[in-house]
Parts: C-alpha cells; sequence; structure tokens
C-alpha cells in the first residue's frame, strides 16, 4: 500500500500546478460626474516589456499585431479581459473624447483594474419660455410655458468634435430648429419633472477601422444625462366672452415594440406583388427609378443572392433556361425581403412617423434605437426577438449551429440554427390561403391545361379553347417550364393540410375530398373573429373623446391567438409559407404578361392595384366561378398576413398591462377594418356588428364562399 501511495505522490509532484491566467477589469466613467459609460469600446492590446515602468501613453502606438482583443463595457459602464497572460498590457479607450492610453501589469491569478475617465463635464440648462415665445421671468415653469434643455459639454469643441457626438433625449422631448444640443416640450403640468437624454459618443476616426462593430451592437459609446426640473399652476385670469372647448382622443404612451410592428408592416409591404414587379424590372430590365428608400440598399443584396443560387439551382428537363431564371429571382427576392431583422432594417423614418401620427401614437425615440437597444433581447452574443428568447430559454442545453464557410449553407449539425433565431423569416400562410380561395391557383391550373391541350371537366365547350400562344412569345417559353416543374410545387393537399395546421381552416372542392388531418386549429377561427369584433367596439369608444377605451379584452384576445397560433407553428412551419409564396408569386408574375390581354376578355376601365387581377377575375366570369373580386381575397391576405405576424412574433404571453394592446389596436386599425370589410364582401359575414353569432363565426370561410356560390348559380 506505502508504495502505491508513494507512486501517486511522485505522479502528481511531476504533473506540476495548474496554470492560472490574470484578468483586467475594466471600467468607464465620466470624470466630473462619475457617470458610467455604457458601449465604449475598450481595446487591448500587449505590451512591449514585463512591467509599465516605462511606459509612455504620449508616444505609445498601437500595434495591431499585438492587439488580444476589444470588448464594450455593460449597463454599469464595466467588462473584463480574462485569461491573459503574465505581463503588461495597453488599454484603450477608443470613442469620443480623445483618453489617454493606460498600461497594467498583470499577474498569474490576480485581477488587474484599468479605469478610463473620459472628461465630457455634461451640463443640462433650463429654461422656460412663455406661450408666445417670450423668455420666462420666473425661476419656475409654468402650466403652458415650454422648457428648453440646452446640453453643452468640454472636449474637442472643433468642428469634427462636435460631429462626434450626438445627443438624444426621451419623450416628450424634441429637436429645437435652429439651435444644437437643444430641446423642449411643453409643460402640461404642475410638479416635478425630469429632463431624460443620452449621448452618443462616436468611435474615434483614428481608431474606426480597426474597431469592428459586431451586428448588433451600436457603434456608439452612450452617457446617460439627467436633470430635473419643477413646475407650477398657472394663475387663473378672468375671461368674458364666449368660450370654445374641445376634446381630445384618449392619450398614449410609446411601448417598446412599436419597432416590430414597423418593421412588419413595412417588411410585408415590402414582399408586395407591386415591389417584386419592380424588383424583376430592376434585375432584367435595368430600372431602378422605381426602387426607394430601404430597398435600394437591398437590391444589392438580393442581386447578389440571386447570382448566387443560380449557380446551384437547375431543373431536370431542356429547353427551360427562362423559367429557371425567374424561379431564381423569385427565391432571391423572398429570401432577403422576409428576414424582418435583415440589413438595412425596413424603417422609412419619415413615413413611418406619420404612420404614427395619424395613428395618434406618440413617436417618443428613434424607432431604430428602441429596437436595438430596449426591445431586441440578446441570446448566446445575438439579438433577437423576446418571443423567440423565451423559446431559447426553454431548451438550454441544445447547442446554437451557426454555418461556417459553403458548407454552412447545408447545416446537418444537431442544434438550433442560428439565422432562424437570430432573423426570422416572416411570413403567414394566410396570405397564400387567401389568394388560393380567390382563385389564383386555379387560373394558373385551367391555363396550364389549355396550355397541354386538356379539355376543361364536364360536356360543355372549353372557355379556353381560342387561347393558342404562339412560340414567338417569351410566355410560351415560360409556360412549358412551368408546366414541366409541376412535379417539383406544393400539390394542393400539402397546403390544404398546413391550411388546416396553421388556423384550422381548409379549402373546398373535388380536389382535396378525404380530409383527415392528424392535427387542427380547431379555435382558432372563432378566437380571430372574437378579435376582430372586440376592436370594432375598441374603435368606436376609443374615437368618443368622452370615453377612456378600454383595451383588456383585446390584450386577453390577443393572448389567446398568440397561444394558438404558437400551437401550429411546427413541422413544414419553417419552410411551407415560403415555398408557397414563391410559386404564387411566380403566378401572379406570369398573369400579369401582357400577352394574357389578348387571351382573356378583361375589363381594362376598373382599376386594380395590381396587374394580375384582371386575369383572374376575367378567368373566374368564364369558368362560372364565384364573382366576388379577387380584390377583396387580396385585401384579406395581406392584411391578415400583417395582422397575425404582429400577434404571433410579439410577445403577448409575457404582458399584463393593457397598453401595449391599446398601441397594438391603434397600429393596426387601417388593417383590421380592412380585413373585416374584405371578409364581409367575399362571405356575406359582417364581423363588424354589435350582434354576434359563434355558429357563424366560427364557419369556415370555404364553406361561406360554397354557400355564396349556390346562391350566385341559383339566381342566373
Amino acid at each position: 500500500m506505502s508504495s502505491k501511495m508513494s507512486s501517486k505522490s511522485r505522479g502528481a509532484g511531476q504533473a506540476g500546478p495548474k496554470h492560472h491566467g490574470g484578468s483586467i477589469a475594466v471600467t468607464v466613467h465620466e470624470q466630473d460626474s462619475g457617470a458610467m459609460v455604457v458601449n465604449a469600446a475598450i481595446s487591448l492590446y500587449r505590451g512591449a516589456e514585463a512591467d509599465c515602468h516605462n511606459f509612455n501613453a504620449a508616444t505609445w502606438v498601437p500595434d495591431p499585431a499585438m492587439l488580444v482583443g476589444v470588448r464594450w463595457t455593460d449597463g454599469r459602464g464595466g467588462t473584463v479581459f480574462t485569461d491573459l497572460m503574465t505581463g503588461s498590457y495597453v488599454g484603450v479607450y477608443g470613442n469620443f473624447p480623445a483618453t489617454a492610453p493606460q498600461c497594467v501589469t498583470v499577474q498569474a491569478g490576480c485581477s488587474a483594474v484599468l479605469c478610463f475617465t473620459p472628461q465630457l463635464n455634461p451640463q443640462v440648462t433650463l429654461a422656460f419660455e412663455t406661450a408666445d415665445c417670450h423668455p420666462s421671468d420666473c425661476q419656475f415653469g409654468r402650466v403652458g410655458d415650454r422648457a428648453i434643455a440646452t446640453v453643452s459639454f468640454d472636449g474637442d469643441q472643433s468642428a469634427d468634435g462636435r460631429d462626434q457626438v450626438q445627443l438624444l433625449a426621451a419623450a416628450p422631448w424634441v429637436p429645437m430648429r435652429g439651435t444644437p444640443n437643444a430641446f423642449s416640450t411643453p409643460v402640461r403640468r404642475a410638479g416635478m419633472h425630469r429632463f431624460m437624454g443620452q449621448m452618443m459618443l462616436s468611435q474615434r476616426p483614428e481608431l474606426r477601422n480597426a474597431l469592428p462593430v459586431p451586428e448588433g451592437l451600436s457603434p456608439h459609446a452612450m452617457l446617460a444625462l439627467d436633470a430635473e426640473y419643477e413646475t407650477e399652476e398657472r394663475q387663473p385670469q378672468p375671461i368674458t366672452g364666449n368660450v370654445g372647448v374641445s376634446l381630445t382622443r384618449t392619450e398614449t404612451e410609446p411601448t417598446e415594440d412599436l419597432p416590430l410592428w414597423t418593421l412588419i408592416r413595412n417588411s410585408t409591404e415590402a414582399m408586395s406583388f407591386t415591389n417584386y414587379l419592380h424588383f424583376m424590372d430592376s434585375l432584367f430590365c435595368g430600372d431602378l427609378a422605381s426602387v426607394r428608400g430601404f430597398e435600394q440598399e437591398r437590391f444589392v443584396k438580393k442581386a447578389d443572392m440571386f447570382q448566387q443560387l443560380k449557380q446551384r439551382r437547375a431543373l431536370p428537363f431542356s429547353d427551360a433556361d427562362s423559367y429557371r431564371v425567374l424561379k431564381v429571382a423569385t427565391e432571391a427576392f423572398v429570401m432577403v425581403n422576409c428576414g424582418v431583422l435583415n440589413q438595412p432594417l425596413a424603417f422609412n423614418p419619415a413615413e413611418d412617423n406619420a404612420y404614427l401620427d395619424r395613428r395618434d401614437i406618440p413617436q417618443g425615440r428613434d424607432l431604430e434605437t428602441v429596437l436595438r437597444n430596449d426591445y431586441l433581447e440578446n441570446v448566446d452574443g445575438f439579438q433577437t426577438l423576446p418571443y423567440l428568447a423565451v423559446i431559447r430559454r426553454k431548451l438550454p442545453d441544445i447547442p446554437i449551429s451557426i454555418p461556417r464557410g459553403q458548407e454552412g449553407e447545408v447545416d446537418l449539425c444537431f442544434g438550433i440554427i442560428q439565422e432562424k433565431l437570430a432573423n426570422p423569416c416572416l411570413l403567414e400562410l394566410i396570405w397564400s390561403y387567401w389568394h388560393e380561395e380567390g382563385m389564383l391557383v386555379q387560373t394558373m391550373n385551367a391555363i396550364a391545361q389549355r396550355f397541354q391541350n386538356l379539355r376543361a371537366p364536364g360536356n360543355h365547350l372549353d372557355p379556353l379553347s381560342n387561347t393558342e400562344i404562339d412560340m414567338l412569345r417569351p410566355l410560351n417559353n415560360l409556360l412549358w417550364g412551368y408546366t414541366q416543374d409541376e412535379q417539383h410545387r406544393l400539390t394542393v393537399m400539402r397546403r390544404n393540410y398546413e391550411y388546416d395546421h396553421h388556423y384550422g381552416v381548409r379549402l373546398d372542392g373535388k380536389a382535396v375530398q378525404h380530409f383527415r388531418p392528424a392535427d387542427s386549429r380547431s379555435k382558432f377561427l372563432e378566437a380571430f373573429h372574437h378579435l376582430l369584433r372586440l376592436l370594432t367596439s375598441f374603435y368606436k369608444q376609443d374615437d368618443d373623446t368622452t370615453v377612456k377605451a378600454d383595451a383588456f379584452p383585446v390584450l386577453n384576445a390577443l393572448k389567446e391567438i398568440h397561444l394558438i397560433l404558437s400551437q401550429g407553428a411546427h413541422n413544414q412551419f419553417g419552410d411551407l409559407p415560403s415555398t408557397a409564396r414563391i410559386e404564387m408569386l411566380m403566378q401572379q408574375w406570369m398573369l400579369a404578361r401582357p400577352e394574357f390581354r389578348e387571351f382573356l376578355p378583361t375589363r381594362v376601365m376598373v382599376a386594380y392595384p395590381e396587374p394580375w387581377m384582371d386575369r383572374v377575375d376575367a378567368m373566374k366570369k368564364l369558368q362560372g366561378w364565384t364573382d366576388t373580386s379577387v380584390m377583396h381575397f387580396r385585401n384579406l391576405a395581406i392584411f391578415g398576413e400583417q395582422l397575425l405576424l404582429s400577434v404571433r412574433y410579439g410577445n403577448w404571453s409575457d404582458i399584463y398591462e393593457p397598453t401595449q394592446a391599446f398601441n397594438w389596436a391603434r397600429f393596426w386599425r387601417p388593417q383590421v377594418q380592412g380585413y373585416i370589410h374584405g371578409y364581409r364582401a367575399a362571405t356575406g359575414v359582417d364581423l363588424s356588428v354589435d350582434s354576434s353569432d359563434p355558429v357563424v363565426e366560427s364557419t369556415m370561410p370555404s364553406v361561406l364562399l360554397r354557400q355564396r356560390l349556390s346562391q350566385q348559380l341559383r339566381s342566373v
């Protein structure tokens, strides 16, 4: 036994003590106020000597080869470099104002400290103006005055230095035109008030290229500004004569999910057929005049994606290059535009603020700033939507799978795919459902059958018997490729099963008989229509300036629908909606071709918003299908998708205050009322009346459409 013990002792002695690296804790705070500087860039370099005795900050020059790493300070103004070898290190504060580098010596197992104190000395000076824009002589502001906050600071006062500082103020403060670094707000009540803002400190120009900012982080360091002031009631003055009185709608406050709703609205509009048509014209015809806003920046990204996919996508039959290129371009369009967090973000500040103003929702801070700093949550080193962050926290044991290199495009490793978590593709299958109910797919099927010389069902003459597309037209080869590719498209049965899995709705007809779903959202239709009725009542209350509208019922309905939708977000949810969207966009594009004017008798004087729509209505007239215009189904598709995306991807399960539901109802009012009108026009069911019929509300749209078609045929 003793020999064994001595052997173990010798083995342990030979291993030696384990090496423990040192660390450096870095803090950044403003020199005079002591306020922490958040998101400051700190770069750490290996020193040339073992200690800092000979370090001279004035002559030291950073060597990129000696760079150890870059960190950004957290909400407490600090960050830590760990696992450092023994020796000297030089820390550099990379933001405005210029601050001398510091040297520190690290010893094994010990923690050294670096403390940067950039001198800004920010001062907030408060003043007041009367209603007629004259300076107030009083020490305190009065109700009805305008409070003015002017921010001053030390540092580089040159034009270049001033350009490196941006000042932001929290609502209700707004910048004053013509006066730099000044903000104003009306005084509406007596008592204590606060000015809250932030100094956004840019990276210093000489370090900007050496400090790449990770995606999801702001390139600015942030220093909080805060000042209090007191206001008092204005002394009443006697007035005589007639006095006018007006009432306004209930005021609300901005919430953190406003940027998400704005992105959803703008992204779905970017996915519209009109924008798709502009992209196709720009890609194949070089016409960039119709591409505006963030779409101009995204065009290059979509064109690059088109070139990449064109090399990888092939069809197993000949003479179909034009169709293959159309299919690849459509896939590139959908892939780039469906990601809600794709760069550049889908914000149009002027249009977005005007939209919020029309909805009587205060703007607050810049939407992109609110999105990055307040709304998105950090998960495993990147930002994602709060709802998806909740899902990620349910699966802490599953790793994040990050694609690497070309082989990363095909990710087969076990784990959660980072791209789907960090930048989800926001599409709703309800868009495809309503277009299919509007007979878009059936129209293309009828044309493809006639192209193959297949007679329409029935004993009567084929309504398309005179449709002869000569081989000199580009449409001829497109239809050839479309017909050949039928085996690779989604079947009506697959789409129908997924409609039922997502929303508990299904198509009606001979092609979808013997329907046996494994899982159905049977409560969705009733819950969604209940929400629409609640919103109708809410809008009546909200328009009444003597009533404060109650948003609690709306909040509860949103939570219910969010739960139902999340239950169907499995299996084919990740891929089938985008595939169906690609196929139906291609169908719309082919129907919009000018050649169809010769074969389908369309009504020229009807102002359809998209050029494919009159072809579908003409086909419905020829075939004896429903006479309800496809325009109503298209509106149901667009508005339904926007509403359901905002419910599905909002973190409604964790919200208990009605303010967000209040803002949601106001924000989406045009879409809600557009959907209600489209549903009445298509099915005959009016969801805006006060009395409700649960049986009718839970009846599937396909059944209501069949009943209306039967009435139409009986009246002929």
